[in-house]
């Protein structure tokens, strides 16, 4: 990595790439599970799930620290998942839990989401989580926002009609800018019908250590929960 790995990427939907060194034994991980899990750049991602490509496959955009992509995979050993974070510190913490609890359904990608999604197969995901996105607060920043009309363009090509894109955020003003492009797109439907079915955690949601944060800095987190219609 090189030395602007610890800054902010002028354009990415990310920030920082690398914050404090890694333990030995994370490093140790780094440099030697993380290449049999990363996805290969032009492969498609089914190659990396031998004999499981009869599975759903579910995809988490910026999963952290990976407590909630390393319990959905405990808890749905029959899904294949793909976890992408290209900041090297939480990356690590989740291939320590890899490891650890032999979660043999996870693969990475390290990199920005923006270079995996065209790799994707068309409608080959069967459900997206996008978790306490960093939220970009200042005016000038909101075009790096991930959710924007052209990635959920994007993200419907890959989805299979009836997929589900679970969308999280203690933000009201992100909240609020993702339902405006959800609305107006003729490729996801909101389906909250109440009030709870945005205010309540999603069923069996493990929780984040964002979410965590968030309760403890006396803010609401929203829980959006939007289905890929079959328009095309």
């Amino acid at each position: 990595m090189s030395d602007t790995d610890g800054v902010d990427r002028a354009g990415a939907f990310f920030g920082r790439r690398k914050g404090k060194r890694l333990r030995p034994a994370h490093d140790r991980l780094v440099q030697n599970l993380l290449p049999e899990l990363r996805l290969v750049p032009g492969e498609s991602p089914a190659t990396r799930f031998p004999g499981r490509a009869d599975q759903p496959t579910w995809l988490e955009i910026g999963f952290g620290g990976g407590e909630h992509l390393a319990a959905q995979a405990r808890a749905h050993p029959d899904v294949n998942f793909i976890g992408c974070e290209p900041f090297v510190n939480g990356m690590a913490k989740l291939l320590s839990v890899v490891e650890q609890d032999r979660l043999d359904n996870v693969r990475i990608w390290d990199e920005d989401v923006t270079d995996l999604l065209p790799s994707l197969a068309d409608a080959s995901l069967d459900r997206v989580y996008i978790l306490y996105p960093d939220p970009w607060p200042k005016r000038r920043q909101r075009k790096r926002r991930l959710v924007s009309d052209e990635s959920l363009v994007a993200l419907a090509r890959v989805m299979r009609p009836g997929a589900e894109l679970r969308f999280a955020s203690d933000i009201d003003n992100y909240i609020g800018w993702v339902l405006a492009r959800v609305l107006r797109s003729r490729h996801f439907i909101w389906t909250a019908e109440a009030a709870d079915d945005w205010r309540k955690p999603y069923a069996n949601w493990p929780g984040t250590r964002y979410e965590a944060k968030a309760f403890r800095e006396g803010r609401v987190p929203s829980y959006l929960f939007m289905t890929r219609t079959d328009a095309v």
